[in-house]
Order: C-alpha cells, then sequence, then structure tokens
C-alpha cells in the first residue's frame, strides 16, 4: 500500500504532456527542405500581443507530446508589422498557446495568417509557420491599439490594447515559437523552433480585449479565452533567425532536442 501511495503521489508531481495527435496535423503542415534558411534581421517591427488564461479542460489535448501545457494555461495572439522584408513588406497574426519545452517557456503556433502570398511561402518553407493569407491589419487609435484579420471577407481576429501606458522594453518577454511542420527525408515532422532576439525601442502596456476569435480559422477547437492577462504594443528590431533547434513532436522535449547547424 505504501508503494502504490507512493507512485501516485509521484505520478502527481509529473508534468502534463500534450496529447494532441500529430499525424493528423503533419497532413496538411507546411514543407521544409531543411534547416538552412539565412536569417532575416528587420528594423521597425511592430508587435501588439494579448494573452488570456483559457480553459483548463481545453489542456492537453491541443499540444504536442513534446510539449507541456503552462499553469494556468494560456492563449498569446499576436499581430506584427514588419515594414521590410525580402519579400516586402507584411503583417503577420498568430494564434499560440503557452507551453513549455522541458523547464523553457515556448508558444506553440496553432495557425497565422498574413497579407502576402509571397510571404506566406517564404515563412512556411523557411521557418514552418502554417500560414493562410487574408487582410491583416494593425491599427492606432486615441484610446486602444487593434489588430484585425479577414479571410474570404470574414473577420476571424480583433484584438485591441485597450488604454496604452508606457513602459521599459526590459519588462517585456516574448517566448520562442514551435512551430509543426513537415521536412524533406525526415519522418513524423518536427517542432521548429524560432526564437529571435528582440532590440525594443517603444513598448507599452494596457489591457487586453478580444471582441472576434474564429476557432475554427485558427485551429482552437475547445480553446476557451475566459480570463485576460496583459496586452503589450512593441517597437523593435527583430526578424527572423537561423534555426538552431529542433524537436521531435512525439518525445519529451529533453531527449528529443537536437541542435543543427543551419546546414
Amino acid at each position: 500500500m505504501r508503494r502504490a501511495s507512493q507512485r501516485a503521489a509521484i505520478a502527481e508531481l509529473m508534468p502534463i504532456s500534450g496529447t494532441l495527435d500529430v499525424a493528423t496535423l503533419l497532413e496538411d503542415a507546411p514543407v521544409m527542405d531543411g534547416y538552412g534558411a539565412e536569417p532575416w534581421a528587420i528594423a521597425g517591427v511592430e508587435t501588439l500581443q494579448v494573452a488570456f488564461e483559457i480553459d483548463e479542460r481545453a489542456m492537453p489535448g491541443p499540444l504536442p507530446p513534446a510539449l507541456h501545457p503552462t499553469i494556468p494555461p494560456t492563449l498569446m495572439i499576436s499581430v506584427t508589422r514588419y515594414p521590410e522584408s525580402p519579400v516586402g513588406p507584411f503583417t503577420l497574426a498568430q494564434a499560440r498557446l503557452g507551453c513549455r519545452a522541458a523547464a523553457l517557456p515556448r508558444g506553440f503556433l496553432l495557425r497565422a495568417c498574413v497579407d502576402s502570398q509571397m510571404a506566406a511561402d517564404a515563412l512556411g518553407h523557411n521557418w514552418g509557420y502554417r500560414c493562410a493569407v487574408g487582410v491583416v491589419r494593425v491599427q492606432r487609435y486615441h484610446d486602444r491599439i487593434t489588430g484585425s484579420a479577414h479571410t474570404d471577407g470574414v473577420e476571424i481576429l480583433r484584438a485591441s490594447l485597450i488604454d496604452p501606458t508606457p513602459i521599459s522594453g526590459g519588462d517585456i518577454q516574448y517566448v520562442a515559437n514551435m512551430n509543426l511542420a513537415r521536412v524533406r527525408g525526415e519522418d513524423g515532422g518536427a517542432l521548429i523552433q524560432v526564437d529571435p532576439e528582440y532590440t525594443f525601442h517603444r513598448a507599452e502596456r494596457g489591457r487586453p480585449e478580444l471582441t472576434a476569435f474564429d476557432r475554427a480559422a485558427w485551429r482552437a477547437d475547445g480553446v476557451d479565452p475566459v480570463w485576460p492577462i496583459v496586452a503589450s504594443f512593441t517597437t523593435c528590431d527583430s526578424g527572423f533567425p537561423r534555426i538552431r533547434f529542433v524537436l521531435d513532436p512525439l518525445r519529451p522535449a529533453v531527449a528529443g532536442t537536437r541542435r543543427v547547424d543551419g546546414g
């Protein structure tokens, strides 16, 4: 009896792992030729991000087994305007689930939406972003900053920062992406870690508001944002980095992470 109770106590302390059926999601995942994409360094990047706690009953279903949900579970929505890039200017919206790879905070990409087909192709091929193409905007008003996305004439996202207040860029922490993709010559897919650096020039914080969030469009079935956490808006120098780490989506991160050299 004592050993049984000890095993039960240990089991309660073990981290919860995702239970996502990765094979189904890989059927139409982005296809990458490898991990050798050249980095993009982009100045003057503007990012609106809102964060919400989500109903814990959704977890751990939307995450692959390599990742662990945060406690409490969270949804991060961002809309980022890139004023320049090798494929021209574009604006990118993302919906990500807060998670951990081993002990490291990360954001698992559910889906993205971008306003340029060339950007969608490049981001998918080089960094594993699952992108729809639509109309994506960041707009500033007297009392708020709003990010929105439309596909096929339907609004699928409207998120706002209410009453922006200036803060230090040192108060901002953006977590790295985990993007599920297929890689030519490899079986089972891979989680691509996208971890750009940031040099902040301006930062603001305020109350988050989410007035439109089409769960089907973002592949977020069952993800219910129930409690606002924080919203931020920044201007920084950033971009898309050289890929350094990839993970086996079916193995714990401590065993399934490997470093790549970009070749």
